[in-house]
């Protein structure tokens, strides 16, 4: 079949998505690509010869970044904060209660990065300081010793605008405090402020000590404009009007936390109000603040947050420890989110109606932020370098929530999509340390060995000890370092005074090692002696990867039934011999799917994946059972119509996919199921999956015309709809044009990408309008937004100038205001575009010259005409570069 623009359209944004996904905070929308059943761990460069001269040179020291010097206790933050919005700067006044941390000091040296400091005074009097590079040294009136508190009051201005901006692909901005759309001027955005305190960046909005292992109570009182609401830690404890229509919000949290966990959100939010009640039957606020037009949605979105509260409390042993939970969703925010201490903040990436919440919700993010309370608030990584303390927790949640709410079937096969974004991006920015003390920059923890591989090998360690042991480890580890900073090596003490084990030999290889393992195993069925002989090898770079020590779990299959052995890998090769009675009729290696690593097994018969399809009771196993126990048989055939009835989703995704190999009868029964899938399945996803299909099967384009215009009329799901007015465009395209124009107001980011893709591909010069019509508003978010960006380029190319003129505007607009990765994609666009004017500049140029010696004066002025609009166009473009 022909690839249409369409479907080169998907594959040129998804190139894009790749160099992106794993390097975000919460790659949570998109799933990475599955690795392959047998895979092969990445080659890694060879070391280059040595070359020995005798010229002697000093070595240098090894990097290591070691957790902060604490000569300062700060003990608690009062600050006292009002507005200038239209120069995107705050007045602020904070008092600083501090003692030594434990040598006698003089001196108070907190961060103040880019702030006019006016003053600082102790009980009313001046005190001598001194401020350059961001660092702001202050002379207190006496030496103190660690039994001495005292207090300071700094009154100061912070100007985020006026500092040079850094940042990550995971937080793309280290400004600490956003001013977005002060002063109104952008139509569709509301006017907000909010900050960003992760890795060290609260110290741009109020001078701190900014380093994890600092830990301080706060209290702040926020003056602004009556209309505003406010956001902060802690409690709300009085909300008082003052002169000019004015209010002042005073936000107190009794309990310490670390400085880059202090928040604050401004602007004209709704708050819809929700609760999660104690074990004691007390009721804590839990409230969620968005947009007046996403309102109605808001319980949709995050609703299921009291009882994610009440699971993460049992099932930790450790009640919820602060006074509330809001969660409040902001505009061009800088990350995924962000687990500030009782006052979460989200991108808009989360606002999603009714029907968009069918395809696919945020509980994962959701999950994340929340766990991070307990793992990052509660208890703080100490420095960095020890940052997987809070984010390969954080990742773990997401499983246990999954495994909770919907399911192990679905817990695995998110598992399987962190382990592949760890893979991937290791596979591109390199391998290190988990615990990883010679970084370049702070930044680069925030990566897929931080998140993605810490929560495997969490994942892998509590099926090593057991359920008891492991979540009686982590309360150990919350309840002795509680409103503490800890090392990795306060959680494997933990586990160890739990377990009574020595755990040194897990926690070196895994979180003081970097790779993982790559195994192959050779099974062979020794019928004689009645014997599962496996060899089993790692192989493994051992210059990156140490040669591991792997406890699992094999099970066998025989005529007496199902037999789990359990075994341990610890040698390059080695053998395994496991009995088996009478027939061997399967067996699955890793029969509990846990372990972080590719795997191989050579020579398995199909007979036996099919066997395993039928027979494993975990998602991977399935999976593998129907994947590789396709080899056109019949019995293979009925494997892939069970597979399309399979409980779990993916599973029968996975068998659609190999509808189109079925022969014969088991052809004609699955047209049958795909149709019925199209209509019934209860996952919206699987339904679209199913009408791509069924273009490959059935024949009859009358029966596929009605199928899919009864899906854009009928089915709630709009990927099912996008999928379908695809479909059905490429039988009919009026007809799926009509029915695009009637959901062109649809409030949905995904059906707008949907519909911007049809009228790429189909859509006549009017529809330019269309174009800068979505692009104008706040609807198209997040990858969606990317991908209309290039549906847009798309468009222009089937068009003449004009349209190209009419859509500058749209480009123009993403390059003022556009966000982090729209800066990276924006360029590869207007390339694009570019080298398409180029391209038809010449091919016009071609035609001039034909016209002009064949003397045809009336198609020469025309062509003459043509190229000068486009030569004229294509500079306004280059303009942007």
């Amino acid at each position: 079949m022909c690839e249409s623009k369409f479907e080169k359209m998907k594959k040129l944004l998804w190139l894009f998505i790749l160099t992106l996904l794993f390097a975000c905070k919460s790659p949570k929308e998109v799933d990475a690509p599955e690795q392959p059943e047998v895979a092969v761990v990445p080659d890694t460069p060879e070391e280059p010869d040595v070359i020995i001269d005798d010229t002697w040179e000093d070595p240098e020291r090894p990097v290591y970044r070691a957790t902060e010097t604490l000569l300062t206790d700060l003990i608690h933050t009062k600050l006292e904060v009002d507005f200038v919005w239209e120069k995107s700067q705050m007045n602020g006044v904070a008092t600083i209660t501090a003692k030594p941390h434990f040598y006698p000091s003089s001196n108070l040296i907190l961060d103040a990065k880019g702030m006019d400091i006016h003053s600082v005074k102790m009980n009313g009097k001046e005190l001598k300081f001194t401020y350059e590079d961001d660092i702001l040294n202050i002379s207190l009136d006496k030496t103190y010793t660690r039994d001495d508190k005292y207090t300071v009051v700094i009154d100061y201005l912070a100007k985020p605008e006026e500092r040079e901006e850094g940042g990550s692909a995971a937080i793309t901005s280290d400004k600490g405090l956003y001013f977005i759309n002060p002063t109104g001027e952008e139509e569709n955005k509301m006017p907000q402020i909010w900050t960003q305190g992760e890795t060290e960046a609260s110290s741009v909005w109020f001078p701190t000590v900014d380093q994890p292992n600092a830990k301080t109570t706060q209290e702040i009182f926020i003056k602004v404009d009556d209309k505003y609401t406010t956001l902060s830690n802690g409690k709300l404890v009085s909300s008082k009007k003052v002169a000019n229509g004015m209010r002042i919000d005073h936000w107190k949290q009794d309990l310490p936390h670390a400085p880059y966990l202090f928040m604050m959100g401004i602007g004209e939010f709704k708050v819809v109000e929700d609760s999660y009640t104690r074990p004691d039957g007390s009721k804590m606020a839990v409230n969620y603040y968005v947009e007046p037009e996403w309102e109605p949605y808001a319980k949709d979105i995050f609703g299921e947050t009291p009882e994610m509260i009440r699971f993460f409390s049992e099932l930790l042993g450790v009640e919820y420890p602060w006074d509330k939970y809001h969660q409040i969703v902001t505009r061009d925010y800088v990350s995924g989110a962000m687990e500030n201490t009782g006052a979460v903040i989200f991108g808009d990436f989360v606002y999603r109606n009714d029907r968009e919440l069918l395809d696919g919700n945020d509980q994962s993010t959701i999950a994340h932020e929340l766990f991070h309370h307990w793992f990052g608030d509660l208890v703080t990584c100490e420095s960095w370098s020890n940052l997987p303390l809070n984010e390969s927790f954080a990742n773990y949640s997401q499983y246990l929530w999954d495994e909770h709410r919907y399911g192990i079937d679905e817990a695995d096969y998110y598992a399987e999509q962190e382990a592949n974004g760890y893979y991937q991006s290791a596979g591109i920015q390199g391998y290190h340390d988990l615990i990883w003390f010679d970084y370049e920059d702070k930044e680069q923890m925030f990566d897929g060995h931080s998140y993605n591989k810490g929560g495997r090998i969490l994942h892998m360690l509590r099926n090593y000890l057991g359920d008891d042991a492991f979540f009686a480890g982590l309360n150990h580890y919350l309840e002795s370092r509680k409103f503490q900073a800890a090392e990795f090596h306060h959680l494997r003490q933990s586990f160890e005074e739990i377990s009574g084990e020595d755990l040194n030999w897990f926690f070196d290889q895994w979180f003081l090692g970097s790779g993982h393992p790559n195994l192959m195993f050779i099974p062979f069925a020794d019928q004689q002696n009645q014997e599962l002989v496996i060899q089993a090898y790692q192989k493994q770079d051992l210059d990156l990867c140490p040669i591991y020590r792997l406890p699992m779990e094999i099970a066998v299959f025989d005529d007496s039934g199902k037999h789990i052995h359990e075994v341990e890998m610890d040698e390059l090769e080695e053998e395994f011999k496991i009995p088996f009675k009478g027939t061997l009729k399967g067996y699955i290696i890793d029969h509990q799917q846990m372990l972080l690593g590719e795997k191989s097994v050579m020579d398995k018969p199909a007979a036996m994946y099919r066997f395993q399809y039928y027979n494993g009771e975990r998602y991977h196993a399935r999976k593998a059972g129907l994947k590789l126990g396709f080899d056109g048989s019949p019995d293979a055939q009925k494997m892939v119509l069970d597979a399309l009835k399979d409980k779990f989703w993916h599973i029968r995704e996975l068998a659609l996919d190999k509808v189109n190999s079925l022969t014969g009868e088991s052809a004609t029964a699955a047209i049958d199921i795909v149709k019925s899938m199209v209509e019934n399945d209860p996952k919206s996803r699987v339904r679209a999956r199913a009408i791509t299909v069924l273009e490959t099967i059935e024949e009859s384009e009358e029966t596929r015309k009605n199928i899919y215009a009864n899906a854009v009329m009928n089915d709630r799901s709009y990927d099912v709809v996008s999928e379908a007015l695809a479909g059905l465009a490429s039988i009919d395209p009026e007809l799926a044009m009509a029915e695009a124009k009637k959901m062109e107001s649809e409030k949905s980011s995904k059906m707008i990408f949907g519909i911007l893709q049809l009228y790429a591909a189909h859509g006549g010069e009017e529809k330019v309008d269309y174009f800068v019509e979505a692009l104008s508003g706040t609807t198209l978010q997040g990858w969606d937004r990317l991908g209309a960006i290039n549906a847009t380029t798309l468009y222009i190319t089937n068009h003449g100038p004009e349209v190209a003129e009419k859509a500058l505007k749209i480009y123009e607009g993403e390059k003022e205001g556009g966000g982090y990765y729209m800066q990276m994609f924006l360029p590869q666009n207007i390339n694009y575009l570019n080298e398409y004017f180029t391209k038809t500049i010449v091919e016009l140029k071609e035609e001039l010259k034909a016209y002009e010696e064949n003397n045809d004066a009336a198609y020469a002025d025309k062509t003459r005409k043509k190229i000068t609009a486009f030569e004229a166009v294509q500079k306004k473009y280059q303009g942007l570069l």
